[in-house]
């Protein structure tokens, strides 16, 4: 009897050994993540939106963002979808300055990549939906 206890507490500390390694891994990586900035190369500035903000491509996007990206960036796109919460690392506010000062390009480029929890959609839109979503998500940038 003695001995199954013995077996029973060596399992409960190495099991709450191994949950501490792994959750401390995760904060390390969620850290990391955080403090690296998401950047797109270089060469994708000079892709340029086909689309500019005309109803019916504002139109478009729009229902593209709300399928497909307003859960995780809020209706408005301040990064506060109710999925979005639930990531460990807030999705990107439209509003933001560091949003907005990026190219048309840069922004089509992570839509396409995907990088940690935003899923990659370059197999998901077509290039001129993707476009719109550019267009849709400028449009958000500029309302207050």
């Amino acid at each position: 009897m003695h001995q199954n206890k013995s077996v029973a507490a060596s399992f409960i500390l190495l099991f709450g050994l191994a949950l501490a390694g792994f959750s401390s891994r995760n904060f390390q990586y969620e850290d990391s993540q955080h403090q690296d900035p998401w950047k797109a190369p270089a060469w994708a500035d000079t892709l340029k939106n086909p689309h500019h903000e005309e109803p019916l491509t504002l139109a478009q996007g729009e229902e593209l963002f709300t399928l497909y990206c307003a859960s995780c960036h809020g209706d408005e796109g301040y990064g506060d979808g109710a999925a979005g919460g639930a990531l460990g690392q807030k999705p990107a506010n439209f509003h933001d300055t560091l949003v907005k000062s990026q190219s048309d390009g840069a922004l089509f480029w992570k839509l396409s990549t995907g990088r940690g929890n935003m899923p990659p959609f370059k197999d998901v839109f077509e290039d001129e939906q993707k476009w719109q979503l550019v267009a849709y998500i400028r449009h958000l940038g500029k309302k207050e």
